[in-house]
Formats: C-alpha cells, sequence, structure tokens
C-alpha cells in the first residue's frame, strides 16, 4: 500500500521534473526569503537553578543549556532566476482546479509577485494573505515589520477549491454588537490573518529556522484540498505542512536537500508511513 508521505532528499529542481504532470491538488511553498542571512535557530534547555540566568513562573530561576544550533544560508545572487524553473514545474505539476501558494516576506514579495504573474497569468492572482505576528525586537530606526505575504494563485481562476465552510473561525472585535450566536460562532477571517509565530517553549516547536506554525497551514490546508488530495512542499523545511495534511487526511510530498531538514521530519513523522528516497533514517549520522 502507497505511503500517505513521501520524502525527498535532494535538489527540489531535477525532483521536480520528475512528477507527472496535473497530480498535485496543492503546492505551499516557503522558500528562502534571501534575507543576505544565515538563518539560525539555537536550541535550549532550562534547569532550576537559584543563580540562573533567567526567571520563569512565580519568579524561579532556571539556568540554560545550550544543545546545539541549526543553519542554513539564505543568499542567493539572482533569486528571481533560482526560483523560476521551480515555480514553472509547479504549474506543470498542478492539477486543473489546484491551486499554488507562496510564502514570503517584504524583501522580495514585489519581484516574486511580477514573476508569479509572468508564470501563472494576472487572472489566476487570487489573493495577498498577510499573516501579521507581534512577537520579538521592534526598531527604534523604522516601524517594525511584523508581517510576512502569502500569495495565492489557483492554476483555473473560474475552476479551484474553496471550502470556506470548513476554514476556523475568528473572534469578532465587538462581539455585542453582533448579537450571541454570531458572536458565538466566530467570522470567517479576511486575507489578513493574526497569528502568532511558533512559541520558543511550545510543543510545536521543532528548533527548525523559519518553521511557520500549524495554524497558518492548517487554515490553507482545510479550505484548499479535501481529504485524500496529494498536496507538495518542496521547500520542506521541518515538515509542517505534510504534517497539517497527514492530520486532516491528505497525502503529501516534501523536498529539501538540508540534512537538518531530514533529521527533524526523521522524528517528527517516526510514527507516520513514509517513504524516504534518496534517505535512509537512523543511519545517516555521520554529520554532527
Amino acid at each position: 500500500m502507497p505511503a500517505d508521505l513521501t520524502i525527498y532528499f535532494g535538489d527540489n529542481l531535477p525532483i521536480l521534473r520528475t512528477l507527472p504532470s496535473a497530480t498535485v491538488d496543492l503546492i505551499y511553498i516557503d522558500p528562502p526569503f534571501n534575507t543576505g542571512k544565515v538563518q539560525r535557530r539555537m536550541q535550549l534547555s532550562t534547569v532550576r537553578d537559584l543563580n540562573g540566568d533567567r526567571v520563569g513562573f512565580q519568579g524561579l530561576r532556571y539556568r540554560s543549556i545550550r544543545l546545539g544550533t541549526r543553519e542554513y544560508t539564505d543568499i542567493f545572487d539572482d533569486y528571481l532566476s533560482f526560483l523560476e524553473p521551480r515555480l514553472v514545474e509547479a504549474r506543470r505539476i498542478l492539477k486543473s482546479n489546484g491551486s499554488f501558494f507562496l510564502h514570503i516576506d517584504y524583501r522580495e514579495a514585489h519581484y516574486v509577485k511580477i514573476l508569479l504573474d509572468m508564470i501563472f497569468g494576472r487572472d489566476s492572482f487570487m489573493n495577498e494573505i498577510i499573516w501579521a505576528y507581534d512577537y520579538g525586537g521592534r526598531s527604534m530606526k523604522k516601524w517594525p515589520s511584523k508581517h510576512d505575504n502569502i500569495f495565492w494563485y489557483a492554476k483555473d481562476p473560474h475552476n479551484y477549491q474553496f471550502n470556506i465552510e470548513h476554514c476556523d473561525r475568528i473572534p469578532y472585535l465587538a462581539p455585542s454588537l453582533v448579537g450571541p450566536e454570531k458572536a458565538a460562532k466566530g467570522k470567517i477571517p479576511t486575507d489578513t490573518w493574526w497569528y502568532t509565530i511558533v512559541s520558543p517553549t511550545g510543543k510545536e516547536k521543532t528548533g527548525y529556522p523559519t518553521q511557520k506554525p500549524r495554524g497558518i497551514l492548517d487554515r490553507i490546508v482545510k479550505v484548499h484540498s479535501s481529504p485524500g488530495d496529494l498536496l507538495l512542499d518542496f521547500f520542506a523545511g521541518s515538515g509542517s505542512f505534510g504534517e497539517a495534511a497527514l492530520a486532516l487526511g491528505r497525502k503529501c510530498i516534501l523536498v529539501d536537500n538540508h540534512e537538518d531538514a531530514l533529521r527533524v521530519m526523521e522524528t517528527r513523522f517516526a510514527k507516520a508511513s513514509v517513504q524516504w528516497i534518496n534517505w535512509t533514517p537512523k543511519q545517516r549520522r555521520d554529520v554532527p
């Protein structure tokens, strides 16, 4: 019986070229943002210590223990040339009623939008979703950047999945103005999604840099696909999109070429039915 999850280790472009046309219902990618930096996430553990460096619940002190660091380089000389052939393949792989989501930040969003218009067609552009969050430092030299951009394109703008009835609802800001019945039900989100980042101390955290919260991905999966559909993320990272797909009864293909990513996914999908391609779980331990 075929596995519900297939994970490829390798450069995503040649792998995409092997996938058959018009076979995937939903694609979501969160490619490197071309920040010009090395993305790094330090993993810490804390223990009770009267002389510790952190103060926790009820004023108790804790000491931080560094467990390790995960990182990848986010620097491209020609970012659009890197993305373009991969986006062309993505459109080919999508079914006629499929949707494509690209998650990016403000540095490259405007240029990527033009590239997507060229590949998918301007008529296929459906929404720019703003994921707004409020966490981390605040610049004193400009307005603090606290949002990402998510572009949604439908391969056919007249035929696509939009199961809004399955969307999670959010609280009304002024519930007393809409009455108790509507207030209890909540309202449908707009194209601005307020949602916290992955908590540094929460159960969802994997320690992988740039991990995105399940709540954002669950919403995309629920509304833009159906149970049994095949999904794809070819910049898989920690595998959050694949986890959302499996949890909601979909199948998924994940691709990444970073060993740290595959190690995280080994742990994350240890109990799932996974087909590993070009990677042997529990055997690649020569790289610390």
